[in-house]
């Protein structure tokens, strides 16, 4: 089989990810074409054979054509790479696991986003921040069909060589460790709070089963390791669309207490006060001022909910994994797919936000949860709320995981094969570091804010555009045509995202508060 070896010498950075380029209609193959001609593999493994001496020049071409093809049909099923499968997820758990991994803690932080913006500007700043997600979508799927590549840290080593795709595999791994951290610190965090909650423990005595740290170990090994070993993204669409449900059960809550919370509410402590003394009235009433929502509301807070908007549709690291996966792939629908997981989490947003604002107004608090328990620390429907939330966070986990396992393998063994062994252990190196920085470092979160503040501008506004200005041949689209004159904005508006955010951060290091957060 000697015709077969010049085939293991095509690089896999070159096209690490052959999968399902028949289905990609005209657009897709002609723009691969055009950017990247076939390499000439054909020289060796296509040769005529010898015994055909008298053929006719149309048999020979014939030949050497069918002989190229059974060849490299061979070739793919001995020498499979760790992405090279068949797509095979539906477009329904596609649009599941996009959504998911859209569908952050962040959620719970909107509603103080808008009591300190207003009503309009934050649907005005929201409608920006997603429409502006969805065109670095389009950037991405672009490049992925232009030069056949679906993986984001091969779209950096097409632009800038080995150091491109370093600071893409770099940014993605560092921001989802920290997206997955901020996970856990929730269920070490809460989860003790709602067993408390549950079972009316008023002063727990040290039981081991109110220790967060117990509880985040547990979560890990009995839910978040089986899932994050399966084999494809995909097989996480249901319980990326059970996820989902929970935090559609969470705005359904959000919009129920709308009408149930009196305005202004009476904290809880208070309220035990007044029915001690006999004085069960609240005071204020419905014409309190303090109950007239705000259609623009700017203060010494407006700033910091920028940076909050403007990383709530994070989910560019899982696109092309997801790409990658979808049966009969195609950019068109693709986009598809990330357009209806932007306009579904767009909406869920807006509600949450709208109705947990309609609530407390200029009352609440930075997590909305803790607002409500402000009210009523038994309150059944929170508490399961509550749990909805943290099974919302702890099965997207998983989701955030396999972007990062998927860069370590194209930084460190880009050439390898698939490998059980290996993809078993990235998985759980990576849990166990999370777990002992949840565990044993509390006060990482400020270090993973300032990764998170440089990282996720990177990977949503400046990498796209850059790679885009870069990749694409100036003889196709001039630097000075209108896509890449908006490329070149995009990225300048990641730039100021990014700056904006640091400046917050040490502001509030300085100050010693916390009010900028990432929002996801």
């Amino acid at each position: 089989m000697s015709e077969e070896k010049p085939a293991e010498s095509v690089t896999v950075e070159e096209n690490p990810v052959p999968n399902g380029r028949g289905p990609e209609a005209s657009a897709d193959a002609t723009d691969s074409a055009s950017a990247k001609p076939p390499p000439a593999e054909g020289a060796g493994k296509g040769t005529v054979p010898s015994s055909t001496p008298n053929a006719r020049p149309e048999d020979t071409e014939a030949q050497r054509a069918e002989s190229q093809e059974f060849l490299s049909a061979m070739d793919d099923k001995k020498n499979p790479r760790f992405t090279d499968f068949e797509g095979k997820t539906s477009f329904g758990m596609s649009v599941f696991n996009l959504g998911n991994a859209i569908m952050g803690s962040g959620i719970l932080g909107l509603a103080y986003a808008m009591a300190n913006t207003g009503v309009v500007l934050f649907l005005v700043l929201l409608t920006v921040v997603a429409v502006l997600s969805s065109y670095s979508i389009h950037l991405l799927l672009k490049l992925s069909g232009i030069v056949g590549i679906r993986a984001y840290e091969q779209l950096g080593y097409r632009a800038f060589g080995t150091p491109g795709k370093m600071a893409a595999g770099i940014a993605i791994t560092l921001q989802n460790i920290g997206a997955m951290s901020s996970y856990l610190y929730i269920v070490k965090y809460e989860f003790p709070l709602v067993i408390q909650a549950f079972l009316k423990l008023d002063n727990p005595e040290g039981e081991w089963y109110m220790n967060g740290n117990y509880l985040v170990i547990m979560v890990s090994i009995a839910i978040i390791l089986p899932l994050a070993l399966m084999k494809q993204l995909g097989y996480l669409g249901y319980t990326s669309g059970f996820s989902l449900s929970c935090m559609v059960f969470f705005l359904i809550a959000v919009i129920y207490k709308k009408f149930n919370v009196p305005c202004p509410f009476v904290d809880f402590s208070f309220n035990a006060t007044l029915i001690a003394v006999g004085n069960g009235s609240a005071p204020g009433g419905p014409d309190n001022p303090a109950c007239i929502p705000k259609l623009v509301n700017l203060n010494s807070q407006t700033a910091y909910t920028i940076p909050i908007l403007a990383f709530a549709f994070v989910c560019h690291p899982e696109v092309l994994p997801i790409y990658t996966e979808l049966r009969n792939p195609t950019k068109k629908k693709m986009q598809h797919v990330s357009n209806i997981s932007i306009a579904v989490m767009y909406t869920m947003y807006f509600l949450a936000a709208l109705f947990g604002y309609l609530t407390f107004y200029g009352e609440v608090e930075a997590e909305l949860l803790h607002t409500y328990s402000r009210i009523d620390p038994y309150d059944t429907l929170i508490l399961c709320v509550r749990v909805a939330v943290l099974t919302a966070v702890t099965l997207t986990v998983p989701i955030v995981l396999f972007p990062v396992r998927r860069a370590i393998q194209q930084m460190l063994f880009p050439n390898k094969t698939f490998n059980w062994p290996r993809h078993i252990v990235i998985a759980v190196v990576l849990l166990s570091l999370i777990n002992l920085l949840v565990i044993f470092a509390p006060n990482i979160l400020g270090i993973f804010g300032i990764i998170g503040a440089t990282s996720a501008p990177c990977l949503i506004f400046i990498f796209p555009a850059v790679f885009y200005l870069r990749i694409v041949p100036n003889e196709e689209e001039p630097l000075r045509s209108p896509p890449k004159i908006m490329a070149a904005c995009f990225a300048g508006i990641g730039f100021l995202f990014m700056i904006m955010s640091l400046s917050f951060i040490i502001i509030d290091w300085t100050s010693g508060s916390s009010n900028a957060n990432n929002g996801h």
